[in-house]
């Protein structure tokens, strides 16, 4: 058969089927983006209400970011890199990155100003930094996420040098504590640097397994018998806030199937919204109770998240933010943390 006959054939094809053909070539030379399975089965995770809380919190948090990039000055804080940080996974969890997207500029400010307060032994911290390992924690956590989405040098640099400061200062009982030193240890500063860890390896980052296992152990050690956790290993009883840490922890430390684990989320459904904001640390347990039963899937994810999203946005402002315990900004860039779960773009929410 001759390659003339051929295209003589094709082209009759595509006479019978006009419309088709052109809806189809702008398809081709355009490939739409790929629609999630959990979109194409109508999956109710995103709600045109959540959409639209959404917009608004996102204008809102542009809007009070400083000159300099930093957020936070709405705080007894001050100018801080951990929450400068958190508004940048904000940002990013809806898929803008550094210098690209509707909020590309607000990201790449927050990089900008997260950079311009490190130090030469590769801390983050701001001048105003009360307990500095916490924005440490969660700055690096930041930088690794957006050097993952938009590689740069500069960014990995960075993020190498934040990484060895975290492994360097983990005490010898496995976890971490408010200063840049080997002292004590308690849970919620441990899991922020778990957190940073695990995004700095998912970057490409060398972290060494004895850190990880160290850190497991740790926090093993200060899980209490009813599922929960401990402050710290030899004092405190379970708390919502923590014990969520505690499981998220796990999880980032790569284990998803143990005891602790299986007893954690049992722990945390008790606790299901709707609860009064009145609960301890409302945002900070919530942004890790939302990603522990993210993790963990299944049944614990289909009855956390519809009630804890709709409990965010019945507290939502009508200027479209969130009051919370650090500030307004805190509280806004957590509430979009928790929201923008489901969206699965930041590389640390991939399952």
């Amino acid at each position: 058969m001759s390659r003339r006959f051929l295209i003589i054939a094709a082209l009759a094809c595509l006479a019978l089927v006009p419309a088709v053909r052109a809806q189809s070539l702008p398809s081709l030379l355009n490939p739409p983006a790929p629609v999630p399975a959990e979109a194409q089965l109508g999956d109710p995770e995103i709600t045109p209400a959540m959409r639209a809380a959404v917009d608004r919190a996102l204008g809102w948090l542009a809007s009070r970011q400083d000159a300099d990039g930093s957020y936070g000055s709405d705080s007894h804080y001050g100018k801080h890199v951990g929450i400068t940080a958190l508004a940048g996974l904000a940002f990013m969890g809806d898929g803008h990155t550094p210098g690209r997207g509707e909020y590309g500029q607000n990201v790449k400010r927050c990089v900008d100003f997260i950079l311009s307060s490190r130090s030469e032994s590769g801390l983050l911290a701001s001048e105003t930094s009360h307990g500095p390992m916490y924005g440490h924690g969660f700055a690096a956590l930041f930088l690794a996420e957006a050097y993952g989405m938009s590689p740069q040098p500069e960014l990995r640099e960075a993020v190498r040098k934040a990484t060895r400061l975290i492994i360097n200062t983990q005490n010898d009982e496995g976890g971490w504590r408010y200063q840049p030193v080997k002292a004590d240890a308690d849970i919620s500063v441990t899991i922020c640097e778990v957190m940073a860890l695990r995004a700095a390896r998912n970057a490409g980052i060398y972290v060494p397994k004895s850190v990880i296992d160290d850190a497991v152990e740790y926090i093993r050690k200060s899980q209490n018998p009813d599922g929960g956790f401990r402050y710290q290993i030899n004092s405190g009883g379970s708390a919502f806030a923590r014990s969520a840490a505690g499981v998220a922890a796990l999880q980032y430390a790569g284990i998803y199937h143990c005891h602790e684990i299986d007893k954690g989320p049992e722990l945390l459904e008790q606790l299901r919204p709707p609860r009064p904001q009145s609960v301890g640390h409302y945002f900070y347990g919530h942004y890790y109770a939302v990603q522990a039963m993210h993790s963990a899937g299944g049944k614990h994810w289909k009855s956390w998240w519809p009630a804890i999203r709709d409990e965010l946005l019945s507290k939502q402002t009508q200027d479209g933010y969130w009051q919370g315990q650090a500030g307004n900004e805190y509280g806004t860039a957590m509430a979009l943390i928790i929201l923008q779960v489901p969206n699965r773009l930041l590389p640390i929410f991939q399952r």
